[in-house]
């Protein structure tokens, strides 16, 4: 019988030899998420060559001021060092290029969602962006479909941030603009990053209401936002349920124009001849009136106070549905009857709350199905899954390949310098 030979041991493969390198050097923090892809590099390819997203990477840390952030803390030299040093194909050298772009990578993600951004209300800091952790940083990296594209498209924040951003870097504004597009990057720092599942996006300036999936666009629609007086607020909530057949109430300052003065001067008929009604308070269980019986003469005074609302039906100010994400400054989205308000290139009108161009779209959009239909008033329509909404204010916005500049209806540019953020020279 013949002897048997053992074959003799192979030598690691590059590849191999590389994840073994990587394996030895990565520090405490970066571990645990190496690890799980067997120290599969995320940088370098198969070949051995560093990917073009290292160049994006870096780039971006040397111009993070554009970020309200000081370049040099982020120190990009010294791993564009490392990526040099590794042209030689060197394993070791790789390795430590391949470990000095995650290091730097999860440091400037982790500092831009620190960065100074604006304010916004937030009913929960849920909604609020996070610093992720390294793990969380480099995970959502790995799994993204191209890392150059990831790193490039800045996907670790809101989508319109990197296109803004990219134009502010490459020159060609005005130093007003400037400040101003550097104003509007501070806006969408208070945005967070929505990887996967429903939201809505809505810009006051622009008076425009974005559906996402994730990062990409499902729709969108025209609105009517706050005029300049009654300015929609910067805030995000969860919209919970919708309400069909709404009641409008009417707002304090509006009774006076809308009705006090009318019935003074038509007769207590006005109220039930234009589909309102006059209630004691604002409980749920408030009894209506007979505005016969109304002081409306003291009512014009200011002595009394009377809550009015309008019925459900034709021409109610609410349209056929209201959609509802709680918040003490009573700010929802309806339906509108308004519907010459919509043609208008700008769509500053309401009184602080959303008006939309198509409500029943944006209906079947968070149903899945079309909104239900009631004979009754005030039909509550729980949404199967709450859906976070964000409502900002862009006087900058990135649109196929170029800035709009809008004008700053609210006023809210004031200095045009956010605290922090450094301007383009």
């Amino acid at each position: 019988m013949p002897a048997r030979v053992q074959a003799a041991p192979t030598a690691l493969s590059g590849e191999r030899a590389l994840r073994q390198e990587i394996g030895e050097r990565l520090p405490k923090e970066l571990r645990g998420i190496y690890a799980a892809r067997g120290n599969r590099p995320l940088w370098i390819d198969e070949d051995g060559r560093i990917s073009p997203a290292a160049t994006a990477l870096v780039a971006a840390m040397g111009s993070a001021e554009l970020d309200g952030l000081n370049p040099r803390k982020l120190k990009p030299g010294k791993i564009a060092d490392a990526i040099d040093n590794a042209a030689d194909g060197s394993i070791e050298r790789l390795a430590r290029a391949e470990i000095a772009l995650s290091s730097g990578y999860v440091r400037y993600v982790q500092a831009l969602r620190q960065a100074p951004r604006s304010g916004m209300l937030y009913e929960t800091q849920a909604l609020a962006p996070v610093v992720p952790t390294a793990a969380a940083a480099l995970g959502a990296l790995a799994a993204a479909s191209s890392v150059e594209d990831y790193v490039r498209t800045m996907g670790w924040m809101t989508p319109f941030y990197a296109p803004l951003r990219a134009s502010l870097a490459a020159g060609g504004m005005t130093p007003n603009q400037a400040r101003t597009a550097a104003v509007n990057l501070a806006r969408l720092r208070a945005l967070p990053p929505i990887p996967s599942g429903r939201w809505v996006l809505i810009d006051a300036a622009s008076a425009r209401l974005w559906m996402f999936d994730g990062p990409n666009v499902s729709d969108t629609m025209k609105v009517v936002v706050g005029a300049a007086k009654s300015q929609t607020p910067e805030m995000a909530g969860f919209l919970r349920y919708a309400i069909v057949n709404p009641y409008w109430n009417m707002p304090d300052d509006l009774v006076p124009s809308r009705i006090t003065h009318k019935v003074i001067t038509k007769g207590p008929g006005y109220v039930a001849a234009n589909r309102y009604e006059v209630l004691e308070g604002w409980e749920d269980d408030a009894a209506v009136l007979n505005p016969r019986k109304v002081n409306w003469q003291a009512v014009a005074a200011g002595k009394e106070a009377i809550r009015v609302r309008q019925l459900p039906g034709p021409g109610n100010f609410m349209g056929a549905v209201k959609f509802m994400f709680p918040n003490p400054q009573g700010i929802y989205l309806h339906d509108t009857p308004e519907r010459d308000l919509l043609t208008k290139s700008a769509r500053h009108f309401s009184n602080g709350c959303v008006r939309l161009d198509d409500a029943q779209m944006l209906g079947r959009w968070l149903l899945g199905k079309p909104l239900p239909k009631s004979r009754n008033p005030e039909t509550r329509v729980e949404l199967p899954t709450i859906v976070p909404l964000y409502i900002t204010y862009l006087t900058a916005m990135p649109e196929q390949g170029r800035v709009t500049f809008r004008p700053d209806v609210y006023g809210r540019d004031g200095g045009l310098r956010p605290p922090g953020v450094a301007l383009v020279r």
